[in-house]
């Protein structure tokens, strides 16, 4: 190889095949999923500290007369689960809508994907007005006006640390999507950014599953 080839050669992008089983990964994808790995370690501390400290506490929860007279604790009140429970089955199908949005665009069904990603959009900012209601209240008193008040307990701080820090990746997916949807409309976007998008929402809906089982599923005591 003479010295001009081999300049050329060290000078051209290399391409590499793709892999076998897993296709080739676009950098958008890839940036997301390194992403995703370390926000997930971010929730695992936080379900971890919750954990260690609801399996050191005496009980947890000072929710009825029986314990304040046991342990002279403040009254607080409990998790709405029923509610909650509507608005992780909201989170659910706004994944389902998501995955839509992805397979219209994989068709080329720009309007269908506009459609199902409104549809995400909207799940997404439903369940962060039910998360204000569970804290401030809309229509009916929140947790906060009833008592749950931020570090007086672990019980009321590891609830608003997780949940908040939850609330704050879905507000950040809601703004996320809203953008893509926007590209969307003006035909900016492809399968592939809608596809990275949907890694982060995929992602937003398991935790708050998660979140939903440990802090609000397991019984009181």
């Amino acid at each position: 190889m003479t010295a001009h080839a081999a300049s050329e050669h060290d000078h051209h992008a290399i391409t590499y095949p793709d892999e076998p089983i897993y296709s080739r990964i676009s950098a958008g994808k890839l940036a997301m999923w390194l992403f995703l790995l370390s926000d997930g370690f971010s929730f695992s501390g936080l379900l971890l500290a919750y954990g260690i400290l609801r399996g050191g506490s005496t009980y947890w929860g000072c929710v009825n007369e029986e314990l304040v007279k046991k342990f002279g604790c403040t009254l607080e009140p409990m998790l709405g689960i029923n509610f909650t429970a509507c608005l992780t089955f909201l989170l659910i199908c706004s994944s389902v809508t998501m995955v839509m949005s992805h397979a219209a665009m994989v068709e080329g069904d720009r309007k269908g994907a506009i459609k199902w990603l409104g549809a995400t959009v909207l799940g997404g900012a439903l369940f962060l007005c039910g998360q204000y209601q569970e804290y401030w209240g809309l229509w009916s008193h929140g947790l906060l006006h009833e008592g749950l008040n931020f570090g007086a307990t672990h019980y009321a701080t590891t609830f608003y640390c997780i949940t908040g820090f939850h609330g704050l990746h879905v507000t950040t997916g809601v703004i996320y999507l809203s953008c893509v949807l926007i590209g969307t409309i003006l035909g900016k976007t492809d399968a592939n950014t809608l596809e990275v998008a949907g890694l982060f929402w995929h992602f937003v809906d398991l935790v708050w599953i998660l979140v939903f089982t440990f802090v609000y599923l397991i019984p009181y005591g």
